[in-house]
């Protein structure tokens, strides 16, 4: 199972952030939920800051291109295998900065790679 980042994370049970690291953690993942707010997802505390996490896979963004800028060399220095932009998270300037670290950039709906075997 993949361990994923999920940047962005809400407490709020109507935001996809939200939903995405419950329908993750029901598919087995393993996830680490970082967000602003204090809360629980799926049983597991959100995180505040930039924690140092090791062994992460995926990091699957929640926030804006204008909100993702104070998080670029933390993203980089996690060393995920992917980033995944989900709608309304596009931003070509992070995606070159993977690209160019060796890391897989995607443009997808992490709900959507769950419910069709594509995560």
């Amino acid at each position: 199972m993949k361990k994923t980042v999920i940047l962005g994370a809400t407490p709020n049970s109507g935001r996809y952030a939200w939903l995405a690291a419950t329908r993750l953690a029901q598919h087995g993942h393993e996830i680490v939920p970082i967000g602003i707010k204090d809360g629980r997802i799926a049983g597991v505390d959100i995180l505040k800051g930039q924690p140092a996490i090791k062994g992460v896979d995926t990091i699957t963004l929640y926030l804006n291109a204008g909100r993702q800028r104070e998080y670029y060399d933390y993203i980089l220095s996690l060393h995920p295998q992917r980033i995944i932009f989900n709608p309304g998270a596009e931003n070509p300037e992070l995606a070159k900065l993977a690209t160019d670290h060796g890391i897989e950039t995607v443009e997808g709906c992490t709900l959507v790679m769950l419910s069709i075997g594509t995560y």
